[in-house]
């Protein structure tokens, strides 16, 4: 999408009964100085100054019948045709300024609600600098995720601590120390495990971390576990000062529970990594009708300052396909901007339903190992136990990097030919 200094640029995926050229002015005017009717103050001067524009407009395809409820229909039209388009919208920075939150209520606000609209997607989004000025994007990212987690090079073997929800602090870190002593590169809690009655944040903290700053003394390696603090501002603050205060290396917050202001919030605070869980994303992916994509996504919690952030993974237990899985890993590791200090590059995480099978596509799609490979069951189900799930997942990717068959490296190694027979294709 073309970059300008002084306006920021929208790309929507777009279905109407309407003719396109009505539709698309349409929802330029409910987003920046229109209404449902002309108003006395709305002046040519100030439509010309802070109106939004349609770039451009190319039609797609037509469709016989409305793919969501409640659209409208022009008048007159006996037989309505829904004629789908890519629509490119721009608004002078003036409107909104450099700010998260006002940007998404322009970009993705009232308009997936006009009666015009029958399919509505976001698609992406061009961002002036002032926005990598304002807002404090990543602190760490990948290079300081490497440093913290003492790994130069390769993906960072992962896992999540399971069962999600029902372990005590001190069966959470038992666990957590079994994991340190198999050679886990990255540990993190659960998004549904953060401060309920049977497992207390601050006792969750204290517990695990005694262990693993014990391992660390011992070894001189300390993993890095991701704390899930998701709470009140105030709380995060505390949260992640616990954190910090006891040695340890990451925090992690559910960005749809948080908010855009949560996180900036927690993010002018911190000192240490936050890793950025994206439950929730399939309220704005699911239906390809209505939503948002994760290119467009994506650069809202960059510039808000996330350093890890969920793309889920190849043949995954849900419902998105691979191809959607690599885009997003991708735009995280792509600059959002020219200046390469405004570049808000970020690790992507992959997660849900990985196992050894899962790192020859990875690596040979994403063409990078500047990731976190998570993967739950997928190492602690492994018929030789945990020890053996984490290095069959580390032979499987040093494997994929060396350009040898995963077959080949099995015949080798027998933690790595039972993973692939515990964890079927």
């Amino acid at each position: 999408m073309p970059r300008n200094p002084l306006r920021v640029w929208a790309r929507y995926w777009i279905e109407t009964a309407f003719p396109l050229a009505e539709a698309a002015a349409a929802l330029a005017g409910e987003q920046s100085s229109g209404t449902f009717v002309s108003v006395p103050g709305e002046t040519p001067e100030l439509k010309e100054r802070y109106g939004a524009r349609v770039e451009a407009l190319r039609a797609l395809d037509t469709v016989d019948a409305p793919s969501l409820p409640g659209a409208g229909m022009p008048g007159g039209v006996a037989q309505p045709r829904w004629q789908r388009a890519e629509l490119d919208v721009s608004w002078p920075l003036d409107n909104m300024g450099p700010s998260l939150p006002n940007l998404l209520a322009t970009v993705a606000g009232n308009l997936f609600e006009l009666r015009q609209f029958s399919g509505l997607r976001l698609l992406d989004l061009a961002l002036p600098p002032d926005f990598a000025r304002a807002n404090p994007g990543p602190q760490f990212g990948i290079a300081g995720t490497r440093r913290l987690a003492g790994i130069a090079q390769g993906p960072l073997i992962g896992t999540i601590i399971k069962p999600s929800v029902g372990l005590s602090p001190e069966a959470t870190a038992a666990l957590a120390g079994e994991l340190a002593e198999a050679g886990i590169d990255f540990i993190k809690d659960d998004e549904l495990q953060a401060d309920g009655p049977h497992c207390p944040f601050t006792q969750r903290v204290d517990a695990v971390m005694a262990v693993l700053r014990a391992h660390a003394e011992r070894t001189g390696r300390l993993p890095m576990y991701a704390f899930n603090l998701t709470g009140e501002v105030d709380e995060m603050r505390r949260r992640h000062d616990q954190v910090r205060d006891a040695g340890g290396t990451c925090v992690m917050v559910s960005l749809h529970s948080i908010g855009l202001t949560g996180l900036l919030a927690l993010r002018r605070h911190a000192q240490l990594p936050i890793h950025a869980h994206r439950n929730g994303w399939g309220l704005f992916s699911r239906s390809p009708h209505i939503g948002v994509s994760y290119v467009a996504w994506q650069k809202f919690w960059r510039l808000a300052g996330a350093d890890q952030m969920h793309v889920n993974g190849l043949r995954n237990k849900f419902c998105e396909g691979d191809e959607s899985v690599l885009a997003s890993a991708r735009c995280c590791l792509k600059p959002m901007f020219d200046a390469p200090e405004q570049g808000c590059t970020v690790m992507p995480v992959f997660s849900s339903g990985q196992t050894v099978r899962q790192a020859h596509g990875t690596y040979a799609a994403l063409g990078s190992a500047d990731l976190i490979h998570a993967a739950g069951g997928g190492l602690m189900a492994h018929p030789e136990g945990v020890a053996a799930g984490v290095h069959a997942m580390r032979l499987a990717w040093d494997a994929a990097m060396a350009g040898v068959s995963l077959e080949d490296q099995a015949q080798r190694e027998s933690e790595l030919r039972q993973a692939l027979e515990g964890f079927s294709a």
